[in-house]
């Protein structure tokens, strides 16, 4: 077998002559590494020898080029993706969950600013008030986004164990639980699981329709003011009107309020009007 023997590229100039093989230098660039490879024995063979070895490699496995890319690499490659936008969306809330905490940390502090008061003036109670709340409905979202594309495990305890579950889960929470029917909104219970809160253990029911679009029920004690003291949003709205906020800050909209101490977030990818339908349906059977 004849054996070819090129010079070593300069140690300096080793980098630029690899790429003028490879096709990655700008035409300008290339023309002046060849003009300059002129001058050094061997060097433009050498070159060219590289192009035709690579050329060799690339026609052994050509065919593969053409073919699509194997199934189990494309779904490998999408639960990365998935896996990656749930940890920077775990990342932005839980940013926003340190600011939250550390705007009560500083209004707790600032307790010293009124002696012999048991708790803040109304106007900073009615800030911290709102404050839980819509730190509470970001939690909800944040639970919604995590579990609600899970195929296999998208609930704690499947709606086949109803009973079993809001007993368990009514211990849990330290109060008697009601699971809403939305089968007149054409949504069927799939089941619910237990999370972690500030003020306690939370819930999560879960339901889908026929469509496979999911929501989510999101409820727990929820730490505002003195205890058993109610909010603004805890008062019961009157006819034609409603006590929700919506909220669109999160991975996910949704309605929320708060009743008596108690907190509840409807979450899903729905629009505003549809979210509201669903949050009314729920809201009367609480």
């Amino acid at each position: 077998m004849e054996k070819h023997h090129h010079p070593a590229p300069p140690a300096d100039d080793e980098a630029a002559w690899h790429a003028l093989a490879d096709g990655r230098l700008s035409p300008a660039d290339a023309a002046a590494l060849r003009q300059r490879l002129e001058g050094q024995a061997g060097a433009e063979e050498a070159v060219a020898h590289w192009q035709q070895q690579r050329q060799q490699l690339r026609a052994l496995h050509q065919g593969m080029l053409a073919e699509p890319v194997p199934e189990a690499l494309v779904a490998a490659a999408l639960r990365t993706s998935a896996r990656r936008e749930r940890q920077d969306q775990w990342w932005r809330w839980g940013g926003m969950a340190a600011s939250v905490l550390l705007a009560f940390a500083l209004g707790w502090t600032g307790r010293s600013l009124w002696p012999g008061m048991a708790s803040p003036p109304g106007p900073m109670l009615a800030l911290a008030s709102t404050t839980t709340a819509q730190h509470f409905a970001q939690q909800a979202a944040v639970a919604h986004a995590v579990y609600q594309p899970e195929v296999r495990h998208p609930v704690e305890v499947p709606a086949a164990q109803q009973e079993h579950l809001v007993q368990w889960l009514s211990k849990r929470l330290g109060r008697p639980l009601k699971l809403p029917v939305l089968a007149d909104e054409g949504y069927e219970l799939m089941g619910g699981r237990l999370l972690p809160g500030e003020a306690g253990a939370r819930a999560q029911f879960m339901y889908q329709n026929r469509q496979g679009e999911r929501i989510t029920l999101y409820l727990g004690a929820v730490a505002v003011g003195k205890p058993g003291a109610a909010t603004a949003a805890a008062k019961k709205p009157d006819a034609g009107e409603t006590a929700f906020q919506f909220t669109s800050e999160g991975p996910v909209p949704g309605f929320y309020w708060v009743d008596q101490g108690f907190g509840y977030a409807l979450s899903g990818q729905l629009s505003r009007q549809q979210l509201l339908v669903l949050a009314s349906a729920v809201y009367r059977q609480l």
